[in-house]
């Protein structure tokens, strides 16, 4: 078996969004996805990988990641070349799985478990898609795709939004109240009253709920080290189920120092790629929870290693989703294999909204746990009529080009 074309796809509609696909000379095609700077990423690929790829056995993962990796001459961040290695990881993968007839997580090992907690990030349809929508700002404007707009909800009505997600055995949410407040500072202090309007959705949910919901937070890494420690400090009596990047992950001291300040979790961090950063975040005691993004941190093979290098730290891990259909399917299937998996994210907003509209299949959700994928590899495809948009981009290297 051969790898005879490398597609990257890119679908104006969703700008950050890069899928790609691998066919072989047997008929099967192998999907990837990866997030953010799509063009970037999809020029490493065709001017860097293809040449490489092309033509070799799709079934040699751990050479080809090694030979990737080393080819991007990458530094440890969330860099194209990550990115793009870690989408064609992801489609050897999901081709690996095809030709076994055998899921992902079965390959990896088997299930440790047949179903893991999930928690909804409190996003919109449009989060991530639409600039409105990148942070919790007066200037958002509510989409009317559907009842699932979370983000609004969490600003305006965090406690019907709670009785909400109860109600469909959603016991854990992750909101991001405070991030509006950042912009007036440049992240360098918060107000007093900035401060008791951050905590005012936390203390809603708690009032209508009471200890029944899980409710992490999102710092997104606005904040220096003492504003930071202040909202942390301010939140403990509503014991969060996490503080998630409290800080930018460019000083692994200050983040230990956050960390040491609080007896409430940290979590990170979705910004950090492969096992090398990882493993001095860990040494140095910087966090309680991995968060990894398998499209961001090297594809399922990295984030398998990542995953065991954590539970070599006695901590658990708990994937990033905010992103990408294929990016969950592939984090469920980590899940589902590694014992140290805490929880998985999931967008209802986007699981009930656009990724049904790109994608054949999605894991079963049901009272509040995600289940393992069905069917060989990643266990989902593009849908037909993705790959004939009108607004779709599709750049294609195959065998035969790279021969002249």
């Amino acid at each position: 078996m051969k790898i005879t074309r490398i597609d990257t796809i890119h679908i104006a509609e969703f700008p950050h969004i890069l899928f790609v696909h691998l066919h072989t000379d047997q008929g099967i095609v192998g999907l990837g996805e990866t997030t953010y700077g799509p063009h970037t990423v999809a020029t490493f690929i065709h001017s860097q990988v293809a040449p490489y790829l092309l033509g070799k056995t799709p079934l040699h993962i751990e050479r080809h990641w090694n030979e990737i990796f080393a080819r991007g001459r990458t530094t440890l961040s969330r860099s194209a070349e990550i990115r793009g290695l870690s989408a064609i990881d992801i489609a050897l993968w999901d081709i690996f799985g095809q030709v076994t007839g055998l899921p992902i997580y079965q390959l990896l090992g088997g299930p440790y478990r047949e179903r893991i907690q999930i928690y909804n990030t409190c996003a919109g349809y449009r989060y991530g898609i639409s600039a409105t929508q990148q942070v919790a700002v007066g200037s958002f404007q509510s989409s009317k795709e559907g009842p699932y707009e979370d983000l609004e909800a969490f600003l305006y009505r965090a406690d019907e939004l709670a009785e909400s997600l109860l109600s469909q055995g959603i016991c854990a949410m992750k909101i991001w109240p405070f991030d509006q407040f950042a912009p007036k500072t440049n992240g360098q202090s918060i107000s007093l009253e900035d401060l008791d309007k951050g905590v005012e959705p936390f203390r809603k949910i708690r009032k209508a709920v009471g200890r029944r919901m899980e409710i992490a937070v999102e710092m997104h890494g606005l904040w220096n080290l003492p504003s930071a420690i202040r909202i942390a400090k301010a939140l403990e009596e509503i014991e969060p189920m996490w503080f998630e990047d409290p800080i930018r992950m460019d000083n692994l001291d200050a983040l230990s120092q956050f960390k040491a300040s609080t007896h409430i979790p940290t979590c990170a961090s979705e910004t950090v790629s492969t096992r090398f950063a990882f493993r001095e975040m860990l040494e140095r005691h910087a966090t309680s929870i991995v968060m990894l993004d398998v499209a961001w941190a090297g594809g399922l093979s990295e984030a398998r290693r990542i995953a065991s290098l954590a539970e070599t730290h006695h901590l658990p891990f708990a994937p990033h989703d905010c992103t990408g259909p294929v990016t969950l399917m592939a984090s469920v299937h980590l899940c589902i294999n590694a014992p140290n998996a805490l929880i998985q994210e999931t967008v209802r907003a986007f699981y009930y909204g656009w990724y049904p509209r790109l994608v054949t299949q999605l894991p079963r959700i049901e009272n509040g746990y995600i289940y393992a994928p069905e069917g060989p590899g990643l266990g989902l495809a593009l849908l037909p009529d993705v790959l004939k948009r009108s607004d779709v981009t599709i750049q294609t290297s195959t065998l035969e080009s790279k021969r002249l």
